[in-house]
């Protein structure tokens, strides 16, 4: 016997038949969208390598049954190519600086537009030419010195040195490597890159996010500044309108030299690959020279495009049992690069190195 109110199978099953009816049309509503396939690249594939110079084919994947009305090309930001319809473009990399670049394309079928971005990386075709060198002349180093910049002017050599507690910055006579000035940073900072711009001495830290700037006739510190894409401070260069920056990658940034803002940047590439741990740094008649870290060599780059168009090898410069021990020779590496540009003198030297050497540079034979 049941009490209460008798259910009403009738209404249930109705019920049920409608609960499946319209699951149904779910489900192929979904289908139906899943379906729809949406304008994509057919060509470059995302990351695609090309050699700078090279034409890009750009190609766009439209659907069966869809159409394209405008699609507008853009190559970081700026416009390189339109079409009235789908058909594929080609851009050129001609004049552009190496690394990765962004292609967008913006698509309109007639009734919306999409956006598309891929990425393709410019590479260098450039074999370096090699080069060595000849030693004109040997000067004293303080042996104390953990080179980290180095500048000549007006007679005088500008370094910057490194290590936690020990790091300076210092006017250095060239003949006699006597110190005439020198400022000692906070023990907390480890010193790297300097260069002298204007009446101000720029430097560089290497973990602390931040740059010092000095009076360059009394040290006075005057302020600092922080990084702000730039993962670290290595080395440091002037080129008469703008600071030069590297931070122990392949990527050299461009700083506005009186706002010290980060604002733009190139990718160092020779025919092998990225040029890594580019370290000190010295412009000479429109050339980017660097110290490639814990290398005996320094390269010469295009600041134009991020080419690789020398190498000058250094081996030997010190006499390779000069250290004692793998440590010593681990960390005193050659590094620290000056151009006398009145006297067309060339300087390089190393951490903790007992010399600086004037040197004279030639394709190797």
């Amino acid at each position: 016997m049941h009490s209460g109110q008798v259910k009403n199978t009738n209404t249930l099953k109705a019920i049920y038949m409608l609960s499946l009816f319209f699951s149904a049309l779910f489900i192929l509503s979904c289908k139906d969208k899943a379906a729809v396939q949406e304008i994509g690249f057919k060509a470059p594939e995302q990351g695609a390598t090309f050699n700078l110079g090279d034409d890009v084919p750009v190609t766009l994947d439209i659907p069966a049954g869809s159409t394209v009305s405008s699609a507008k090309y853009l190559l970081d930001g700026k416009e390189v190519a339109a079409k009235s319809n789908g058909d594929a473009v080609s851009i050129s990399t001609k004049g552009l600086s190496l690394g990765y670049k962004l292609i967008t394309a913006i698509v309109d079928d007639g009734s919306k537009k999409d956006t598309l971005t891929i990425n393709i990386v410019l590479k260098s075709a450039v074999t370096p030419a090699l080069y060595t060198y000849k030693i004109i002349n040997t000067l004293p180093h303080d042996t104390s010195a953990y080179t980290q910049g180095l500048e000549y002017h007006n007679g005088r050599f500008l370094e910057s040195t490194g290590e936690k507690g020990f790091s300076t910055l210092r006017w250095v006579e060239v003949n006699s490597g006597k110190v005439l000035e020198k400022v000692k940073l906070a023990d907390d900072y480890f010193g790297e890159g300097s260069t002298l711009v204007d009446d101000k001495v720029v430097m560089l830290t290497w973990q602390n996010n931040m740059g010092l700037i000095y009076d360059a006739k009394t040290f006075k510190q005057l302020q600092t500044f922080p990084y702000q894409s730039s993962r670290e401070g290595w080395g440091l260069c002037f080129d008469g309108n703008r600071i030069l920056k590297s931070d122990g990658t392949n990527k050299i940034w461009f700083l506005n030299k009186d706002t010290y803002k980060e604002e733009g940047s190139i990718d160092v590439f020779d025919n092998a690959g990225a040029v890594d741990q580019l370290n000190e740094l010295e412009y000479i008649d429109g050339k980017l020279y660097a110290n490639v870290y814990q290398q005996n060599y320094i390269v010469v780059i295009d600041p134009a495009t991020g080419v690789v168009e020398r190498k000058i090898d250094f081996t030997g410069l010190l006499a390779p049992d000069y250290y004692k021990d793998e440590d010593a020779r681990g960390n005193n590496v050659l590094n620290g690069i000056a151009w006398d540009k009145a006297g067309k003198r060339l300087f390089v030297t190393g951490k903790k190195w007992p010399h600086l050497f004037q040197v004279e540079v030639m394709p190797k034979k």
